[in-house]
């Protein structure tokens, strides 16, 4: 054996090690979105038999990420659905439109390639330096429904995580004044459509390293020369900072936006405060409410349901 033979046989094994390792890391969180996926569309009841879902797909690692878990439980579930993929090609420069048309195909995937110049639009309403993203949005969206429609797509899938959730209820009581977030679910604007978002119970980070895993095709989404939200920018910061120096708040504070009590905030819409009467019965929405410690454990643990859609364990 000469000293390469020797080098070889020496390597080789602390390598062998090492790809398994990788193989088994990928594949526990596949299982892991899979579940939390599953488990998403059980806690709302996002899909049920019959339905025929449009993806919109963006080229954005979430919605790569979301049409691939999609096929996966589709293939799982103890109902039948369809699936389509709905890209809006809205003509900004240098956009490879050949990247998803190519990729779906192979894939196998049924898609509608929507081709709509938005991007002329919101170059001639938004100032030039102010961002875009807001008009943008809101056309895509009245586009996307439209087709919703003439694809007869009974639910319409975005691949928003648990992060843009988080995000958006920050935003909305800092910069707007409410407490308002990201549903799971909800009635399309023109009361026509059902949006659901798969992706609610999964983390950025593990969409960010499911993309690399997969290497899906990525298309930028600066492609219009627009910044993102500054104001967006500083909450997403905001939440990575105390996710880094106070491991379990992020999560406490997505656990809370299930976890509602309206008689303890000061919605006069959502609890008749001016009706509100001495009955001489105990109330455990009273004073009561206050009688756990706020940093004690859950009463109750939660319980896990994935309704026919797989229990996927890491």
């Amino acid at each position: 054996m000469n000293m390469n033979d020797a080098a070889a046989a020496t390597i080789e094994p602390v390598d062998l090690k090492k790809a398994e390792k990788i193989a088994y890391e990928n594949n526990k969180l596949h299982k892991r979105l899979c579940r939390q996926v599953g488990q998403a569309i059980g806690d709302f009841n996002m899909i049920e038999d019959g339905d025929k879902v449009m993806v919109c797909l963006s080229g954005g690692k979430d919605s790569y990420g979301l049409l691939d878990i999609l096929l996966t439980l589709r293939e799982r579930a103890p109902i039948h659905f369809d699936i389509i993929a709905v890209n809006l090609d809205q003509k900004q420069p240098n956009f490879p439109a050949h990247v998803l048309p190519e990729y779906l195909t192979k894939l196998g995937v049924p898609f509608h390639i929507e081709n709509q110049d938005t991007y002329s639009i919101v170059k001639r309403v938004v100032p030039e330096g102010k961002t875009t993203c807001a008009l943008c949005s809101r056309l895509r969206r009245g586009i996307l429904y439209r087709v919703a429609g003439e694809l007869g797509a009974t639910k319409i899938a975005l691949g928003h995580h648990r992060d843009d959730i988080l995000e958006t209820f920050f935003l909305n009581m800092f910069f707007g004044a409410k407490l308002k977030g990201m549903p799971p679910k909800l009635q399309s604007d023109d009361g026509k459509n059902i949006v659901i978002r798969p992706l609610a119970y999964v983390k950025e980070a593990d969409m960010e390293r499911y993309a690399q895993v997969k290497q899906f095709p990525i298309i930028p989404c600066d492609l219009c020369g627009s910044q993102e939200n500054l104001q967006r920018k500083q909450i997403k910061a905001m939440l990575r900072e105390w996710e880094r120096k106070f491991p379990g708040r992020v999560e406490n504070i997505f656990s809370a936006l299930s976890t509602v009590t309206p008689s303890h905030l000061m919605d006069r819409n959502l609890f008749g405060f001016a009706e509100l009467k001495a009955t001489g019965e105990a109330s455990a929405q009273g004073d009561i409410a206050f009688d756990e410690e706020p940093c004690a454990p859950p009463t109750a643990p939660n319980v896990i349901r994935f309704d026919g859609f797989g229990d996927l364990p890491d």
